[in-house]
C-alpha cells in the first residue's frame, strides 16, 4: 500500500497529524504499537486529571464545614480506590474510542503494530511493508531509568513504579516516596497526599519546579508542606532495595522507606525502529528544523521525540505544522508562548518568560502581582491560596510572561497565550472588560498594576 503521509505513533502528536493530513486531502496511514491516544490519553494527562478530580471531591468533603455543611461522622467518608480507577478507565476508554472513530471517519488507515523504517520511503509493520512519500515520526518518550544500585531489581519486584503504574496500583499505599521534583512529582504528590497517603519527595536540587517562576515555585512549595508533603532537597540516592532508599543528604546517610516508590526523574525519546536510516540526533532527541523536518528531506519528527517540549499540546501543534509544511503551506511554531500547566491544588498555569529569564534577555523588566485573597470569586469559593504575576517590559508594557497559581489557572493561562501571540501589552489586558465575579479579574488587576496601580488592593 502506498501513502502520501505515514505517521508513526498514535499519541496526541501523531493522531492529530494524521487527522489533519486526511482533512487536507492526503492519503494517510497511522501506525501504533500500543493504544491509540498514546501516553497522554491512556496513562498520563487524562487519567491523572480524572483521579485528581476525585481527590478534590474527597478533600472538599473532609473540609465541608468550611462551606457550612456538617458531616456528622467523617470516618464514614470512604475512599473507594477501585471505583476511582473504574471512573478513570471509563473516561479514558471514551476518549480513546472517540479518537479511533475520528481517524476512521477521516479516512485514515490504522496499522496495529511496531513500525520499523526500512528506508526513507518504506515502513515495515508485522512483516507487512507500506510505502510513503512522507513520514512523520511521533514515537513519544519513556521514563528515564537511572543508573542507581538496585533500581532495576526494585522495579522488577514492583516496589518502583512509573507514572503509568502508579495510577493502577492494587491499593493505596500508606507511604509513597517520589523521586524527582518536577511536574509529574508535584501532581502525584498532590493526588496521593489528598487521598491520605504519607508522601515524601526526594529531590536532588534545592528547588522543586525549577523551570517555573521563583515566586510561584516558592509558594507552591509552602502549600505542599502545609498540606503535609515532606520535601527533602539535595538528595543523592545511592541505593534502592525494594522499598528501602539509601541517600546522602547534607553529607549524612539517610534511609527512607516506602510501600511504593514513584520514579519521575525525566523522560527519554523513543528511538527504536530508526536504525536503518541515518537520521541526525542530539542529546534530547531527533534534530529538526523550524518546519519539523529532519535532515532527511521527506521525514519529519514531532512531539517528545524531537526533544523540544515534552507537552501533549505542543506535540499536537507540531503535528499540524508538519502536515502543513509537507502539503505546501509554510508553518512554524512560536515556542515563546507555549503554556505549561501543573494540576496541583491550586493549579499552576504559566506562559512566556519568567522574571529571571526576561532580565537575562536584557529586558528592562517590570512585574505586577495580584493575590487571590483580594478576588471576590476566590473568597466566595474559599480558595484564596495563590496569585498572578505578570512580567512586562518597561518601555512598551508588552506582556513577556504570565504566571498563575490559582484554581483553574490551567484554563486562565490561555488568555495570556493569546495576548502574547498578538504581541499585546498590559494596556490591552487592563482595558479588556473581564466578567465579575470571576477569577479572570486577577489578570486585569495585575495588568493595571503594570500600567499604574490595581484597583482592589492598595500599593
Amino acid at each position: 500500500m502506498s501513502y502520501d503521509i505515514a505517521v508513526i505513533g498514535g499519541g496526541p502528536g501523531g493522531y492529530v497529524a494524521a487527522i489533519k493530513a486526511a482533512q487536507m486531502g492526503a492519503k494517510t496511514a497511522i501506525i501504533e504499537d500500543g493504544n491509540i491516544g498514546g501516553v497522554c490519553l491512556n496513562w498520563g494527562c487524562i487519567p491523572t486529571k480524572t483521579l485528581l478530580k476525585s481527590a478534590k471531591v474527597y478533600k472538599y468533603m473532609m473540609n465541608s464545614e468550611k462551606y457550612g455543611i456538617d458531616l456528622e461522622d467523617k470516618s464514614n467518608v470512604k475512599i473507594n480506590w477501585e471505583n476511582m480507577k473504574s471512573r478513570k478507565d471509563q473516561v479514558v476508554n471514551q476518549l480513546t474510542g472517540g479518537v479511533e472513530t475520528l481517524l476512521k471517519k477521516n479516512g485514515v488507515d490504522i496499522y496495529d503494530g511496531f513500525a520499523n523504517i526500512v528506508d526513507k520511503n518504506t515502513i515495515e509493520i508485522n512483516d507487512e511493508k507500506i510505502s510513503a512519500k512522507n513520514i512523520i515520526i511521533s514515537t513519544g518518550s519513556s521514563p528515564r531509568i537511572p543508573n542507581i544500585e538496585g533500581f532495576k531489581e526494585s522495579m522488577d519486584n514492583g516496589f518502583i513504579v512509573t507514572s503509568k503504574g502508579v495510577i493502577d496500583l492494587d491499593e493505596l499505599p500508606k507511604k509513597l516516596v517520589i523521586l524527582g521534583g518536577g511536574v509529574i512529582a508535584v501532581e502525584f504528590a498532590t493526588l496521593y497526599n489528598a487521598l491520605g497517603v504519607e508522601v515524601t519527595i526526594l529531590h536532588r536540587s534545592e528547588k522543586i519546579l525549577r523551570s517555573i517562576d521563583n515566586d510561584i515555585s516558592k509558594k507552591m512549595t509552602r502549600i505542599l508542606k502545609k498540606d503535609g508533603v515532606k520535601i527533602i532537597y539535595n538528595c543523592d540516592i545511592k541505593k534502592i532495595e525494594n522499598g528501602k532508599i539509601t541517600a546522602i543528604v547534607k553529607d549524612k546517610e539517610k534511609i527512607y522507606e516506602a510501600d511504593k516508590i514513584l520514579t519521575s526523574i525525566g523522560r527519554v525519546p523513543n528511538m527504536k525502529g530508526l536504525e536503518n536510516i541515518d537520521i541526525k540526533k542530539y542529546k534530547k532527541g531527533i534534530l529538526t528544523d523550524e518546519n519539523m523536518r529532519t535532515n532527511i528531506e521527506n521525514i519529519y519528527a514531532i512531539g517528545d521525540v524531537n526533544g523540544k517540549y515534552m507537552l501533549a499540546h505542543v506535540a499536537s501543534a507540531e503535528g499540524i505544522s508538519a502536515v502543513e509544511n509537507i502539503l505546501g503551506e509554510k508553518s512554524t511554531i512560536n515556542y515563546n508562548t507555549v503554556p505549561s500547566c501543573i494540576y496541583s491544588f491550586p493549579e499552576i498555569g504559566v506562559a512566556g518568560l519568567t522574571e529571571e529569564e526576561a532580565k537575562e534577555k536584557g529586558y528592562d523588566v517590570i512585574t505586577s502581582t495580584f493575590p487571590l485573597a483580594a478576588n471576590g470569586k476566590s473568597l466566595a469559593e474559599g480558595e484564596t491560596d495563590g496569585f498572578i504575576k505578570i512580567v512586562s517590559d518597561e518601555k512598551y508594557k508588552e506582556i513577556l510572561g504570565v504566571h498563575i497559581l490559582a484554581p483553574n489557572a490551567t484554563d486562565m493561562i490561555a488568555e495570556a497565550v493569546t495576548t502574547m501571540e498578538l504581541e499585546g501589552t498590559a494596556y490591552e489586558l487592563a482595558k479588556a472588560i473581564h466578567p465579575h465575579p470571576t477569577l479572570s479579574e486577577i489578570v486585569m488587576e495585575a495588568a493595571q498594576g503594570i500600567i499604574d496601580k490595581p484597583i482592589h488592593i492598595f500599593k
